[in-house]
């Protein structure tokens, strides 16, 4: 990346920062995101820079085991709020594995597809439309779930159907095919 890419990158940082600073960046490292220890190719599609992330295998196992490979690996437009593994060691001991069966398959795509929009939406986007709407804005998502995002304080929150709160902790990690925002709380479709 030439310097002058850096040096703009730089400012953006600084600028969206500025606007929310707790919605932590990716840190840079030879010009490219870092989640999980990996660097976050914009010329590579989400299942290309998510299985790299060390924070995120058990989100790379769920959508192996529902089938969703093939679905994020496409053209897109995809925002995807992704958990962390943290975030799937929140929910009630034996849920990840219990999900993982081949039987439960229809509620862990269910699951999966409650954290992925048909858009390409970056932080500053959604931070508008919040904004726009009065301090909320409802996200429909691929699963048919509604997600409410707010600020609290300058952080990005989505709220899920049963009152689940997840915060996004990497914001605008861009895909060839969309955009990653970490999140630190699996969100569920509605009881």
């Amino acid at each position: 990346m030439s310097k002058r890419h850096l040096m703009l990158a730089a400012i953006a940082a600084v600028s969206f920062t500025a606007m929310s600073s707790a919605v932590t960046l990716p840190s840079f490292a030879a010009g490219e995101p870092m989640v999980g220890g990996a660097a976050m190719y914009p010329t590579k599609n989400i299942i290309e820079n998510a299985v790299n992330s060390k924070d995120h295998t058990t989100l790379v196992a769920a959508v192996k085991a529902a089938g969703l490979v093939d679905t994020l690996e496409g053209k897109g437009p995809f925002t995807v709020f992704a958990p962390t593994n943290e975030a799937f060691a929140k929910l009630p001991p034996g849920t990840v594995e219990t999900l993982l069966k081949p039987e439960n398959k229809a509620t862990l795509v269910k699951i999966l597809t409650c954290h992925v929009v048909a858009a390409d939406a970056m932080a500053s986007t959604v931070a508008g439309m919040i904004k726009a709407d009065g301090g909320e804005h409802k996200i429909t998502t691929v699963g048919g779930c509604v997600l409410t995002a707010k600020m609290s304080g300058k952080d990005i929150t989505l709220t899920d159907e049963n009152g689940t709160t997840a915060f996004v902790t990497i914001a605008d990690v861009k895909q060839s095919n969309g955009v990653i925002h970490v999140i630190d709380t699996v969100l569920l479709p509605k009881k």
